[in-house]
């Protein structure tokens, strides 16, 4: 999964992509038109209203630089959020969460256990009812899936919104949060067991 990077329809011809590229470099419309998306992207991954202001706030400062760089080849929001990916992956590395022993062994509470337990005997994702297209358009669904990412630790949350929403491979993983692929594997399975069992009880098994 992937946020915000829809591309943007092939101009019809030279003419319609300098109009295009001459629109989209009015610094006066990138808060209004694209603030709020640029922000839920940050918020999702860095779980900090005032970091995740401060890192679009830094987007749109890095982009008014960089403008001239930009070509129009790609929608501007895609272009601002590849610049705002960079930006949470500094963050990323300057605050690297410390990987405990509770993060990498199996130290669950039975209840959790349980949840877990009924989780797995439940039917893979996509043989709920609705389509996963159709829950990737449901409001709700993000706002339930968003609860559920808060509550894994931190070094949790951040390795799997790199994997399974960003699309970076392990060995970028392992080096942007300093861990090794081993540890990575466990947080990432345990990761998933958790989301995997919150959901089965805010959002699938309570339908």
């Amino acid at each position: 999964m992937v946020y915000y990077d829809g591309q943007s329809p092939a101009p019809a011809d030279g003419e319609a992509m300098a109009e295009r590229k001459e629109e989209n470099r009015d610094p006066a419309t990138w808060v209004d038109d694209h603030g709020d998306a640029l922000f839920r992207y940050a918020i999702l991954r860095v779980k900090d209203e005032t970091t995740a202001e401060d890192l679009v706030q830094e987007t749109f400062l890095s982009a008014l630089k960089a403008i001239d760089g930009f070509q129009g080849g790609s929608a501007l929001r895609t272009w601002l959020v590849g610049i705002l990916k960079h930006k949470i992956i500094d963050h990323y590395r300057k605050s690297r969460p410390e990987v405990l022993a509770s993060d990498l062994g199996p130290n669950e509470d039975e209840s959790h256990e349980h949840r877990l337990e009924r989780a797995a005997e439940a039917p893979a994702l996509q043989e709920w009812a609705g389509s996963p297209s159709s829950l990737l358009e449901n409001q709700r669904f993000w706002e339930v899936f968003s609860g559920c990412l808060d509550e894994l630790p931190e070094a949790h949350r951040r390795a799997f919104s790199l994997r399974e929403i960003d699309g970076y491979k392990g060995d970028e993983i392992c080096k942007i949060l300093d861990i090794t692929s081993t540890n990575l594997w466990v947080i990432l399975h345990r990761a998933r067991n958790k989301l995997r069992a919150c959901l089965q009880d805010n959002w699938f098994g309570a339908r």
